[in-house]
């Protein structure tokens, strides 16, 4: 049985010479661009932009990899565009402020429609048979994905497999959080996704990584690491090596080798290029232990919420914007002005509340982490 190959290299910094040689290697050592990407196709380029925010902040995809990814695709002639479907705004406003705009406009990469969609059918996935895919993407040959490692409140980590969420338009990615509260229906309904785009290469951007209360409040953490490969489930995989993470812990593993995806045990995964021992980070804050499951019922409720984590509000960090009240998918909402009071932070409803942690991940202050009651603490410890 052929294993699957996941490359990664060393790059300390994101000197544009220097990250393009390491991007070049590492494709090289699962291919080559050539086995990816032909002459006059339509590529896509697809980097992780949640939010539009300066590159420091590790939020989005570094310009540096987005530019060498890009470089290196127009070597084999090929017509290159990029997008991606933030939950706020349109394509381009954020795309702007993460300084991915500027360089391609440096490069003549013209931006692809992300703010609008049409429906698909997927009569082979596991769970959504149908799903609204931005324009840009149906429109074109192929993708490639530029994923940024990160932690994530509610899959634990946000990789390869979790990017093509943003080929999603806008606001309607909230929806998928109303039908499937289970962390774990969310994780299958993103190996659908995956399995329907089919991304041919991924390249992750884990030179700064996020830690903490991500995917856009964590703290900035040097990992000095490139990861390649055609295979998401793997490079999710080994990226999770790195951070001290068991990919049992991910929800999206399982369902990915299930739907033939990829593999996530290390024992079916050949890494090349350098030794992934040297990168490990053990001290890397991420939750490790796995998502809860949602439950139904009155009585079911009545415990969940005494004992799953949650979105909590630090008062001292809030500036009463807002954002987490517009965010929240759910009608009515769970978190809100609740007293009708817009002069104090927004208050939780609980028994309202599914866990998608859209308010956590979209506020810009950091002001929203991930809470654990004391039962859960005890019975569940987020360790």
């Amino acid at each position: 049985m052929n294993k699957s190959k996941v490359a990664i290299l060393r790059c300390d910094t994101y000197d544009e010479e220097q990250v393009y040689e390491a991007v070049k290697k590492g494709v090289d050592l699962i291919g080559g661009i050539s086995s990816f990407v032909s002459p006059g196709e339509t590529i896509v380029l697809k980097p992780n932009v949640l939010f539009g925010t300066d590159p420091q902040k590790c939020v989005t995809t570094h310009p540096s990899v987005f530019k060498a990814a890009g470089k290196l695709i127009m070597n084999t002639k090929a017509t290159v565009y990029y997008g991606d479907s933030p939950s706020f705004r349109k394509c381009e406003w954020n795309m702007k402020r993460a300084n991915l705009k500027q360089v391609a406009d440096e490069l003549g990469i013209q931006l692809a429609d992300f703010d609008n969609g049409r429906s698909v059918s997927h009569n082979d996935a596991l769970l959504i048979k149908s799903f609204v895919i931005a324009n840009g993407v149906l429109d074109s040959d192929g993708l490639v994905s530029l994923p940024k490692l990160k932690t994530h409140a509610l899959t634990r980590f946000t990789g390869a497999i979790k990017n093509q969420f943003g080929c999603v338009p806008g606001l309607l990615k909230g929806q998928y959080h109303i039908k499937l509260p289970d962390p774990y229906d969310f994780a299958t309904m993103l190996v659908d996704l995956n399995t329907l785009i089919k991304p041919r290469l991924y390249i992750m951007d884990g030179i700064m990584a996020m830690e903490g209360n991500g995917p856009r409040s964590g703290k900035p953490k040097q990992l000095s690491v490139l990861l390649f490969s055609s295979d998401p489930i793997a490079i999710d995989s080994i990226a999770c090596k790195i951070i001290n993470l068991d990919p049992e812990s991910v929800p999206t593993s399982k369902p990915g080798e299930q739907a033939n995806l990829g593999v996530y045990h290390y024992e079916s995964i050949e890494v090349v290029g350098e030794n992934v021992e040297s990168f490990i980070d053990e001290n890397f804050e991420v939750i490790r232990t796995p998502p809860v499951p949602s439950s139904s019922g009155r009585m079911k409720t009545f415990v969940k919420n005494r004992i799953s984590p949650r979105p909590a509000i630090d008062i001292a960090k809030c500036t009463i914007c807002g954002t987490c009240v517009e965010m929240c998918p759910v009608d009515p909402k769970a978190v809100d002005w609740h007293k009708g009071d817009k002069s104090k932070s927004p208050t939780y409803k609980y028994g309202r509340c599914i866990r998608c942690y859209c308010c956590q991940e979209s506020c810009p202050e950091g002001a929203i982490a991930v809470d654990n009651p004391l039962l859960g603490r005890i019975f569940f410890p987020l360790k």
